[in-house]
């Protein structure tokens, strides 16, 4: 039987070779080089996207009138709006859609899967609007989504 090397806390390789990662002419860190492009292309995009956000905000808002103080307020609002769940009825539809992702279903297909785990068309429509989820519910949502009760619940009620 072979001996097994004990891994060690730190460790170095001479082999492996980084390559710098810079912004504005700033070395930012250092990074595998099959990454460094998709990440430098992914972070110019966030950029982009950013202005382009603050743009269109501040064009909605010299529309209407309203003062470049609101520009900034817009901007967050639009960005909590786009950002996942983390908790609540809202969490709980996103997960479904993304079940329904996964088992590559039709939306009708979902739904008609949904009612065999006895989660009617109308309750899953109403937690797609938005609507309180109903302690009733979280045992068909818990079955549709292949978790456990106590997963869907903390998913639900979160971190109190």
């Amino acid at each position: 039987m072979p001996k097994v090397k004990p891994t060690l806390p730190w460790e170095c390789s001479t082999k492996a070779s980084y390559v710098p990662l810079t912004h504005e002419g700033t070395i930012a860190g250092f990074c595998d080089p099959q990454y460094a492009s998709a990440i430098a292309k992914s972070l110019n995009e966030k950029e982009l996207l950013e202005k382009a956000l603050y743009q269109a905000c501040y064009d909605l808002i010299a529309r209407t009138g309203g003062s470049s103080d609101a520009v900034a307020e817009l901007v967050q609002r639009y960005r909590s709006k786009a950002e996942r769940p983390l908790q609540g009825s809202a969490l709980i539809g996103l997960l479904l859609r993304e079940r329904q992702v996964d088992l590559d279903l039709t939306e009708e297909e979902f739904l008609k899967f949904c009612d065999s785990y006895r989660l009617s068309r109308a309750e899953l429509r109403e937690i797609y609007r938005g609507e309180e989820v109903e302690s009733h519910q979280l045992i068909p949502i818990a079955r549709i989504l292949g978790k456990t009760v106590d997963e869907v619940m903390e998913a639900w009620k979160g971190d109190e």
